[in-house]
């Protein structure tokens, strides 16, 4: 046995939703059923999930409904190429579309952080490129993972926080 430590990695999804499923279900029931998928994952589990967020999309967009968005914080290992198929597959069986960037979705998942990897190609881009950005990204991280540091920035999250710009977004009901 090599003297090296076993380790366990980590992996924080972003997890989102603004138009109901093909069912009709509404965007937190998608985000609910994304989060038992996670669950699912090989290799992965799921040990912290933050309380769901409702906000307005980024960029405004008055003709696009509400989002509900949270963090899940997963321990385990995984390679980036195939935890980003894993999400997409995720997210096709829910019915997922791309029609153009930013566009209203059922359900989107988002690597924002796997094993402090910094990497600008190929996809996934580790950190998450906006992730810093957006308050629907970093409260609820926050949540589960109040001493994270950006990976590229080297900034706490709660300095992150601090120089967002005011954005329309509050906690809903319950945890994940």
């Amino acid at each position: 046995m090599s003297g090296e430590r076993t380790r366990t990695g980590h992996a924080l999804v972003a997890i989102g939703a603004n138009l109901p499923a093909g069912d009709g279900a509404p965007p937190l029931e998608s985000c609910k059923a994304a989060l038992a998928a996670l669950q699912a994952l090989p290799g992965l589990r799921v040990v912290a999930a933050s309380r769901w967020w409702e906000s307005a999309p980024i960029p405004p967009n008055p003709a696009s409904p509400r989002y509900v968005n949270g963090v899940a914080l997963l321990e385990g290992k995984a390679e980036p190429a195939s935890l980003l198929a894993a999400l997409q597959a995720i997210e096709n069986a829910a019915g997922r579309i791309r029609p153009y960037p930013n566009a209203p979705r059922v359900l989107d998942l988002d690597i924002i952080d796997l094993d402090g990897l910094v990497r600008d190609a190929p996809d996934p881009i580790l950190p998450h490129p906006r992730a810093h950005l957006r308050g629907f990204v970093l409260l609820p991280l926050a949540e589960v993972a109040p001493h994270w540091v950006h990976p590229r920035l080297k900034q706490p999250v709660a300095a992150l926080i601090a120089t967002l710009p005011p954005q329309d977004l509050r906690p809903k009901i319950g945890r994940a």
